[in-house]
């Protein structure tokens, strides 16, 4: 077979389309760069500048909600990549860690189908660059009610000079 594809490439196989970074709504980075890792802050599930899920995993909100509510917070986490990497989503060189909060009711123990929409969605635009280490934890409350929250860590080659 011929050459790879490039990440910009396979979002656009995929009609995936990168959307702005959200801003940060605190006194906080939407990420910050130390070497060639990139820390994202916590992503939620922004759409259009609006919570697209709200509530809680196994109260308000059923698995396949939570799934697509992770794969957003996902696109949200490409987009801060994308900025971290000077605009070339290709510098992501490896995803390392995705951390993720599900906002769940007493007793919800889908946290890892949950997550699964963020760690599907990087592994489809990444390949193996995309495999990566996971945290999945449920939490009581979450900001803005947000149904889930993930942050990255990857690897970023510098941009060109």
């Amino acid at each position: 077979m011929g050459n790879a594809m490039t990440v910009t490439e396979t979002l656009k196989h995929l009609g995936i389309v990168v959307p702005p970074a959200p801003g940060a709504v605190a006194a906080y980075e939407p990420w910050v760069r130390t070497g060639d890792l990139v820390f994202t802050s916590g992503q939620l599930p922004w759409r259009d500048g609006v919570m697209a899920y709200a509530g809680r995993l196994g109260a308000e909100l059923t698995v396949e909600q939570g799934y697509q509510a992770a794969r957003q917070c996902a696109l949200n986490a490409l987009a801060q990549l994308q900025a971290a990497a000077g605009g070339d989503i290709n510098r992501v060189r490896r995803l390392v860690r995705v951390e993720g909060y599900v906002h769940c009711a007493a007793g919800f123990r889908g946290h890892p189908q949950v997550l699964n929409g963020a760690s599907d969605l990087f592994n489809a635009v990444f390949g193996a660059r995309g495999a990566h280490a996971r945290l999945a934890i449920g939490v009581s409350d979450m900001p803005l009610d947000a149904a889930v929250q993930i942050t990255v860590t990857a690897e970023v080659d510098e941009p060109s000079r």
